[in-house]
């Protein structure tokens, strides 16, 4: 434990802001130094993103992290690290630096960890951008991904719903609005229009939810908006359900005579189903027990990770192996201590199951 909380409070006091580029590469630095002295090994740097392949066979289990976070520059003034009352806290700690260095450790205590890819990223809270094509061409053929993200309390992550983004913009055109707002086009009332229809697309029965979120238009209080839009943000349980709101999120039209609408955006991960997870889940209930934990509970989530990408090219995925504790991009994000030791040694169990 010494050595692990010694390494979580170097990762958490480097900030490391996912659209900051220096701080990320700052970052990567740190955990590709991290990396080699635990692992024997330096890593191949991709960017802001880290692999490391152990041994010489083909990979048979992929550890996916990231050291990105959402914390701006100068959270540590706020948010210091600290640990106190068996509660860690400091930014990305839960989300989810402590995960990366409990990665580290695992593998590091493995007896042989040939057959090992693990991935630490450095983009995933901007939806990966970067790096989704290498978490999953790094998954493909593997026997399984242990995803250490945040776990639900402490409970693993079986299932993930899918996401999807959108940007809805209006084109109108600019009036007086005092003297002649009939010479215009409205954009902020087609944008109204189109919020309802959007909001409308919701299927709460079978867990999809649009949501309507960021909102702007025009540019003077006395001008009728020329334009405006909204973001959108989609979560869904069923690849099906996905493409039913990609293709009437597309074919919307607009309300107003003479208003214009472009629809930019679509599926960004796919959901991550629990039939993807089910096989690892039984696994880690089952080491679980015989390592004397806790009994290993699962939970189905809304927010998404790069699990999604591992399970959406077929591979046996088992997400929020990481850190216990909650608050994740919030004032009270916090990582309960006495669930690491535990929670690292049920990594190091499922491992070596799978490379058997």
């Amino acid at each position: 434990m010494p050595a692990l909380l010694a390494d979580i409070e170097l990762l958490v006091r480097k900030e490391s802001p996912s659209a900051v580029e220096d701080a990320v590469a700052s970052s990567a630095d740190l955990v590709a130094g991290l990396g080699t002295r635990l692992l024997g090994v330096a890593p191949d740097r991709i960017g802001p993103h880290l692999r490391w392949r152990l041994g010489d066979g083909p990979a048979r289990v992929l550890v996916v992290g990231h050291h990105d976070t959402v914390w701006p520059i100068g959270s540590l003034r706020t948010h210091p690290f600290s640990v106190r009352d068996g509660i860690l806290r400091g930014p990305g700690c839960f989300d989810m630096k402590t995960g990366v260095v409990m990665a580290f450790h695992a593998i590091a205590a493995l007896d042989d960890p040939a057959g090992v890819t693990l991935l630490v990223t450095g983009d995933e809270e901007l939806g990966s951008p970067s790096s989704r094509g290498l978490v999953e061409a790094e998954a493909a053929g593997c026997a399984a991904a242990f995803v250490l993200e945040a776990a639900a309390g402490t409970a693993v992550k079986i299932a993930r719903k899918g996401v999807s983004r959108y940007e809805v913009r209006a084109l109108g055109k600019a009036a007086h609005a005092g003297l002649e707002p009939e010479l215009g086009v409205n954009a902020a009332v087609e944008l109204a229009h189109q919020l309802l229809a959007v909001a409308a697309l919701s299927e709460p029965a079978v867990g999809t939810t649009v949501t309507p979120t960021l909102l702007n238009a025009g540019t003077t209080g006395n001008t009728v908006p020329a334009s405006g839009g909204f973001a959108v943000d989609v979560r869904v349980t069923s690849e099906a359900e996905q493409e039913r709101v990609d293709r009437r999120m597309h074919a919307l039209t607009p309300a107003l005579p003479g208003a214009r609408l472009e629809i930019l955006g679509g599926p960004n991960r796919p959901p991550l189903p629990e039939s993807a997870s089910a096989g690892l889940f039984a696994l880690a209930r089952r080491l679980g027990g015989e390592l004397g934990l806790a009994p290993v509970t699962g939970a189905a989530v809304g927010g998404a990770s790069d699990g999604n990408f591992t399970a959406g090219v077929g591979t046996p995925t088992l997400d929020g192996l990481g850190a216990a504790g909650g608050g994740a991009h919030a004032d009270h994000e916090h990582v309960l201590v006495d669930e690491i030791p535990g929670r690292t040694a049920l990594l190091v169990a499922l491992m070596a199951e799978v490379l058997r």
